[in-house]
């Protein structure tokens, strides 16, 4: 599903990131923390896809915005876990978006 964003400006966080083996609850995991930061102040939406290196991006109102969710008690826990089980590397880019365009079918 592409997000429906508003007229920019507004921020994308870009996170990228390959897999270490199994699951582990990561499937909950991520599950969670889309639905968690769908309830921020500031989200604006979320796209991802995933094959040999995963690629998930949300875009946001604001810097407050993308710094609060990252400080979130939740997410933060989230991160942790990222770190010492799921992530072989990952990399987090955020990027103001001055310009959008496209068209639906």
């Amino acid at each position: 599903m592409i997000a429906n964003t508003p007229k920019p400006p507004y921020y994308a966080v870009i996170f990228t990131s390959t897999r270490t083996e199994g699951d582990q609850g990561y499937a909950e995991m991520s599950k969670r923390m889309v639905e968690l930061a769908a309830k921020q102040d500031g989200y604006l939406g979320i796209e991802a896809a995933r094959n040999e290196v995963g690629v998930t991006v949300s875009y946001w109102k604001d810097l407050e915005s993308i710094r609060k969710w990252k400080a979130n008690a939740e997410h933060l826990q989230a991160q942790k876990k990222g770190r010492s089980d799921w992530y072989g590397a990952f990399k987090a880019r955020i990027a103001l978006v001055q310009r959008d365009y496209g068209f639906d079918r």
